[in-house]
């Protein structure tokens, strides 16, 4: 077993962090254009 012999290194966790803070921001802004699309095409019809 290779991960019982060394214990994670701070960066592993670091670099998580990050990577969920983008997928969160990416979740975000995607969230937010289509709440604007939709807004936007109905304000049309």
């Amino acid at each position: 077993m290779m991960m019982t012999e060394t214990a994670p290194d701070p960066y592993f966790w670091l670099e998580m962090f990050y990577i969920g803070l983008l997928g969160l921001a990416t979740l975000a802004i995607v969230w937010v254009s289509v709440i604007v699309l939709l807004r936007l095409y109905r304000g049309q019809r």
